[in-house]
């Protein structure tokens, strides 16, 4: 990613005022966004349509859109097998005199609830076992695809240099990060992101090569406060976080909670504590 690109300035979607962006979308796309039940997010709203549909709108700065581009909603279009909600179309444009892109996304409306109010769970889901066979056949056939797309979690494309430097920050000791497998991942795989009771992932953008283990390791980490649903994801993804690669992406989670922007008052952080802990003795074993 090119760091001469220009800083956008920072806009929180939950507050700033949108009614003209939407106006600009629902001519573009000549549907009508229902405006009671949108959600706002800090960079991303959406919403029901008339037509039966789901809107998403984006704004992203240029420094955060990179070689590829942002269009992963689009590009994940052509996975097969793979449980998610189907495009139908979307366009961008740029804001007048600004370093800024926003995007809109026309997308099949699920109906189906997200399993966590938030990225994690507190409280056991209680999931049924045609979820989770769901959810390994899925990640499962994505790994199987070919991309040239990276993937770009929390919008940074993730790397090798990344991988290393987010974990010796916090695990010096750990002294091999090198990923050895890397395959296609959603990049964002949270509760958030993760329908239930019926399954589908939605949220698209991220998408692209990450070491095997992500999504499985974003899973597990974001329910690591409720221990039968981590331990769950675990054994259902286990070819994935038993390898070394997944031990890697396990750790690189856990070295988000508990490093220098920990927070006391985080459920997960004793958890993750103590989970890195593990970790680290089996990476270096």
């Amino acid at each position: 990613m090119a760091s001469s690109l220009p800083t956008a300035a920072h806009v929180d979607l939950r507050v700033q005022p949108i009614e003209d962006v939407l106006e600009r979308v629902d001519q573009a796309l000549g549907v009508r966004i229902e405006r009671n039940t949108m959600v706002r997010k800090r960079r991303s709203v959406g919403g029901q349509t008339d037509h039966g549909t789901w809107v998403r709108i984006e704004r992203r700065g240029f420094d955060r859109i990179g070689e590829q581009g942002w269009n992963g909603i689009e590009a994940a279009a052509v996975l097969r097998d793979v449980i998610m909600p189907q495009w139908y179309r979307g366009f961008a444009w740029r804001e007048p005199e600004q370093p800024v892109m926003w995007r809109a996304d026309e997308l099949e409306l699920i109906t189906a609830a997200p399993v966590g109010k938030g990225a994690r769970v507190l409280d056991e889901p209680a999931l049924p076992d045609s979820w989770w066979a769901a959810l390994n056949a899925s990640l499962d056939a994505l790994a199987a695809h070919l991309t040239p797309r990276v993937a770009t979690p929390d919008t940074v494309m993730i790397t090798q240099d990344v991988v290393t430097s987010t974990i010796r920050a916090v695990f010096p000791e750990v002294t091999n990060t090198t990923v050895s497998d890397w395959v296609p991942s959603h990049a964002d795989m949270t509760w958030a992101n993760v329908m239930g009771p019926e399954f589908c992932v939605i949220d698209w953008e991220d998408w692209g090569m990450a070491p095997r283990g992500l999504d499985a390791a974003t899973l597990w980490g974001n329910a690591l406060a409720v221990p039968a649903l981590s331990e769950r994801v675990g054994h259902e993804r286990r070819r994935d976080l038993d390898s070394r690669d997944g031990r890697l992406m396990a750790l690189f989670f856990c070295a988000k909670i508990t490093g220098p922007y920990s927070c006391e008052d985080d459920p997960l952080l004793n958890p993750a504590r103590r989970e890195a802990a593990r970790l680290v003795a089996e990476l270096q074993s």
